[in-house]
Parts: C-alpha cells; structure tokens; sequence
C-alpha cells in the first residue's frame, strides 16, 4: 500500500521494480491505512503501508489502533528525514520516533540506510514480519520508521544475504489443548472476531450452541431477541460457557451471562479472548476440536427450533416489503450467501443489526471492532472487495466521514464493492442510549448530527455508480445488478427516522416473546 510522498521514494521504488509484489496507491493516508487493514483481514497476511515523512505518518494512527486491537497484521514503513535535518526548521519533518507508543508490537529505527550494513537488513526485515504475523506473540501492527539521505532516486539492488539467521519461519501453530469439559452437558459457545468458521463447525459438530458477533460465521442467529425473554433464558441456562475470541455486541448476552454465574473457560487459539465482565476462569491453549467432550444434543435442539422459528416470522414479514434497519440487515447477509461474496460490516447500529437480526453468516464478514469506530470504515470495505468481491453495510455518518476514500475507489486493484448506505438521517444509535431523553435541539445538534447531503449525488460526483432504494425489493435487485459491474456502486438504501427504528427494533423483540409464549 503506498501513499504518494517525497521522502520515501527509495521505497516506493523498490516496490514498484518488484515484479512479486502487489501494490495499491491512494493519495489519503488515513484511507490507504484503512485500505491496508483491509486487505490484511482478507488476506490473513501482513500487508506493508509506505508513508512519508511529517503529518502523513501520523494520519495512519487511526487504522494502527485498530490493529493492534483487532490483531491485523500491518507494517508501518514511514519515511523520515535522516538526524541532521530534525530540529533545524527543515520543512515535512517531526519527531517520529515511537510514533504509535504502545500500538505497535515492535518498533525498529535502524538509522541511515548504509551499504556496509547490508547484512543487518534481511534480519531486520525478518523481525518485522514475525512481529506483524503473530509468529512471536499476538499478530499486529509493526512500525520501521526509515530515514532516507538525498538523493532519493536510484536503482534497487538485490536483496544481500544476512546474518546467517536461516530461513524465514512460518507462523507458529498453538499446541491443541484437550477440553477440559470432562462429561456431556449443557455447552454454550460465544464467540467473536477472530474465530475461524472451521472452529465454529467443529463446535456446532460436538452439539455445543455457539452464539457469535456479526463476523462470526455458521453460528446460531437471532439470539439477542431470544435471550431477552426471561422464560426462554432460564430455559437455556448452560452448564458452562467457553469463550474464544472478541466480544459480541448484545449488552443482554453479556448480562445473562453474568446472571447465570455458570462456569467459564476459554481458548486462545483464535486470539485474545474477550473477557470484559471477568467470568473466564481458566484460558486454555489453542481451539476446541472434534474429540472435544460432546454437549447435549436436546439443549441444541431447543436452541435451534426456536431461532427457526423467528427465522420463519421474519421470512413472512420480508413479504411487507417495508425497508427498514433490521430488515436491510437480514437482505445484505442474504445477498452475501447467495452471490458468495464477502461482507464488511459498519459500526454502530449496522454490526448489531447483523448479529441480532440476520441469518447465520455463510462467507467471510469483517468489521473493524477493535477500537469500534466508524473511521475509515469505507476503505476498509474496499480494501477486502479489492481483487475480488464484497459488499459493505454502513450509516450514512460512517459513509460521509470516510468520504475521501471515494476519491480513488478500487483503483487499478479491480474487483466488485457495493456499499449499502443505511440513510436514516444521523447516528441511528444514539436513539437507543439515555441520551435521546435530552431535549429534540440538544438530542440533534449534539449526538444524532443529521446532515443534509445526498449520498447518490456524492457517490456520483467521485464518478461511481449509485441508487437510492425505499423497498426491499428494490434494494435486492440494485445489489445483484451492482454486483453485476466492476467498479465501485453506493446503494442508498432510505428509511424513517431513529426513532422509528428504535420502534421498529420493540416490536420485533415483543413478536419473538409472543412466538416463545406460544406452544
């Protein structure tokens, strides 16, 4: 990933004369960082990001503190000016050292690049990957800030050999730990970013139920509607809980959680486990396999009719043909199972739409939920779409406040991204939190921020395809004809106001309380 700059044209060039590397150009930093962690999540490989010196480095700042929360594998190579040109007035020039403090898995600043130090640099080089990649701890960002002496143009040369360190290693593989679940009972999977869909099957094989966020792939759907339900959750209360990877988004998960006061163990094959109410007793290496301790096959069934039977009311109530969040939701995962492709979920109400009210995911779902932000939302979808194909759910905010990445779209990358638009008019969230009970002027001005731009317009004016859609119908059809292009389509999908949502979202929860109540 390179952002154009003087600095680090040594860089820059010695990328584009290697013919075994692919490259991508944007001209925001902060939307090619994103664009960078983009294609790490869909690569699953440490992906390098060239900056130049000065306020261009400190623009990826951003997408670093996703990473390291995230553990995306991102290389931070930054240009700067070499030692006697800092603190002298030279223009483009600022102190870089540890520049993202503790974000980074490692920081390396080998000085001046100097031909009788050419042994120094494959080892280097080979630090930097293994840091990035997870091979010596927990995968993430890395930063090798590189200082460049004039003249800045020439002819890379081969790569020297170095030290005699051997070869590069592989990542390294957990050590599978048996479960220490010693007799079949009531096994209640949650699970989050990170895990694999493979781990989730071997799960689900074992009749474990395994609840997940919205990247979570062939978990059990709609259990934020079913858990709030007091019968039902006493019901289901499991004899223990295992816990691997990030956090889903349901607050009422996490409380019956904490309610059910249940034992807890976790694995740590899918990366850190999140654990923010405490409950995990006892981490164990690696993932869950198939010669795990079997669960309860009647417990999984009384898991699986019910969220069958709320799969079975939204399928009746799609006929309406009403667009609304939950609905988008349900239509946008669909579309990914049905034309394979991968999907990149947006903050805020978008992830919890998915997690709580679309089916199981079927392919690849991404969603920047480390830090949770809405930054650089857009070009992280583009970045997973580049080469290939996805589509993107996001809030009008989150599409305006990553509008610089509709500048270069896919770019010469190629492929098919097609970013649904929820166009509510502001952040939608902020609805359901005790903020909507100030009055409407402070509510508006302060957290919904509702702003008056045409989203068609402005996709149309960076030169990229767009639509507005006010059915279901019609948001199905513009995603199989966008998919249909190159390039990149905005779907504006229009629907009421938040609070119409926040209405729509109570009586979807009261239908599936009715459904439970009803033999």
């Amino acid at each position: 990933m390179v952002a154009p700059g003087s600095r680090s044209t040594p860089l820059v060039l010695a990328l584009a004369r290697d013919g075994r590397l692919t490259t991508h150009v944007r001209i925001d930093e902060r939307s090619a960082a994103f664009f960078a962690l983009g294609r790490a999540l869909a690569t699953r490989r440490p992906v390098a990001m060239v900056v130049t010196s000065g306020t261009a480095a400190a623009e990826v700042h951003a997408a670093v503190a996703e990473a390291d929360l995230a553990s995306v594998p991102l290389v931070i190579l930054s240009a700067d000016r070499p030692p006697e040109l800092h603190h002298v007035g030279a223009p483009q020039t600022m102190d870089q050292r540890l520049l993202y403090g503790a974000r980074v898995r490692l920081y390396e600043e080998p000085g001046v690049a100097r031909w009788e130090a050419r042994s120094s640099w494959r080892p280097l080089a080979s630090r930097v990957y293994e840091h990035a990649a997870g091979t010596t701890g927990r995968a993430g960002p890395v930063h090798l800030n590189l200082a460049f002496v004039e003249p800045l143009v020439g002819e890379p040369a081969e790569i020297p050999m170095g030290r005699g360190d051997g070869p590069w290693r592989t990542s390294r593989r957990l050590d599978v730990a048996r479960s220490v679940l010693t007799a079949p009972g009531r096994i209640l999977g949650v699970v989050g970013a990170g895990v694999p869909s493979e781990t989730v099957a071997d799960m689900v094989g074992l009749d474990w139920v395994v609840l997940g966020d919205a990247t979570a792939q062939g978990t059990l759907a709609y259990y934020d509607a079913l858990l709030r339900d007091d019968g039902f959750a006493e019901l289901v209360r499991p004899d223990v809980v295992v816990r691997l990877g990030g956090n889903p988004a349901s607050k009422v998960l996490a409380e019956r959680l904490v309610a059910w006061g249940v034992p807890c163990v976790a694995f740590d094959g899918a990366g850190p486990v999140a654990d923010p109410s405490g409950l995990v007793s006892e981490i164990l290496g690696g993932l869950p396999d198939p010669s795990s301790s079997r669960g309860n096959a009647a417990y999984r069934a009384t898991w699986t009719d019910a969220s069958t039977r709320v799969d079975q009311f939204l399928e009746m109530d799609r006929r309406r043909d009403v667009l609304d969040e939950p609905s988008i939701a349900h239509s946008v995962v669909a579309a990914c199972a049905h034309h394979e492709v991968s999907l990149v979920v947006g903050s805020s109400m978008p992830v919890r739409d998915v997690e709580w009210w679309a089916p199981a995911r079927q392919t690849p779902t991404y969603a920047n939920r480390g830090v949770n932000g809405i930054d650089g939302v857009i070009s992280t979808i583009l970045g997973v779409a580049a080469g290939g194909a996805a589509i993107g759910l996001v809030g009008d905010l989150t599409l305006l406040h990553d509008v610089s990445a509709l500048v270069d779209g896919l770019g010469d990358a190629g492929g098919r991204a097609v970013i649904v638009v929820i166009d509510n008019g502001g952040g939608g969230i902020f609805s359901f939190l005790a903020q909507a009970n100030e009055s409407a002027a402070t509510f508006g001005r302060y957290f919904a921020t509702p702003r008056p731009h045409d989203l068609t317009a402005v996709a149309v004016a960076f030169g990229h395809r767009a639509s507005l859609v006010t059915s279901i119908t019609s948001l199905e059809r513009a995603i199989d004809e966008a998919l249909a292009h190159e390039g990149l389509s905005v779907v504006v999908a229009r629907v009421d106001a938040p609070a119409a949502n926040v209405a729509r979202h109570g009586d979807l929860n009261s239908a599936v309380a009715a459904l439970l109540a009803t033999p």
